[in-house]
């Protein structure tokens, strides 16, 4: 049997009470830098409406979705969102490469295949995805930031994203355990 190392806990991960800290500061700092919390789901869409109107701007223009945030020049991917995700995708390299967890390997349950893990990892991303435009954003946007500013739509949001992952946990945790 292979020697994972999420099993012999080997691998080198912060402190989880100094990482929620530092997400809290990271937090405060972005309602105070930009008047508003933090969000990934915007960088997507900006990202998807890049991607429509570069294959066919005649339909983004003419798209009451796209065109609004094309509208006048825009540039969807001047969103600070997008900048933000492209932060978060640099911070968790460098975290990685100084931890010494930089490297390409699919880390899975020795009850599944490779193949298996990769499949449901994209579907959970695709579900979630799908949810987070139904919710009108997604956990640190709605959920998170929410919270922050003591909003009942961001705890209710909140219950329901842990409420669900724990009821939907019994049956998929064979795909990580």
């Amino acid at each position: 049997m292979e020697n994972h190392n999420y099993i012999t806990h080997k691998t080198k991960y912060m402190n989880p009470y100094i990482a929620g800290l530092i997400l809290g500061f990271v937090l405060l700092g972005a309602f105070y830098l930009t008047g508003r919390g933090l969000g990934a789901s915007g960088a997507m869409k900006s990202v998807v409406v890049t991607s429509v109107e570069t294959v066919s701007h005649e339909k983004a223009e003419n798209s009451a979705f796209y065109s609004k945030y094309i509208a006048d020049g825009k540039n969807p991917m001047s969103s600070w969102l997008v900048f933000q995700v492209l932060g978060v995708l640099v911070g968790g390299f460098l975290s990685g490469a100084l931890s010494g967890r930089l490297k390409l390997t699919n880390e899975h349950s020795p009850n599944i295949t490779s193949h298996k893990r990769i499949v449901m990892a994209v579907l959970g991303g695709m579900l979630f995805g799908f949810g987070s435009q139904l919710g009108r954003g997604c956990t640190s946007g709605a959920a998170l930031s929410g919270m922050a500013t003591l909003s009942l739509a961001g705890f209710v949001t909140m219950v329901a994203i842990f409420g669900t992952a724990f009821l939907f946990a019994y049956f998929f945790r064979k795909n990580w355990i």
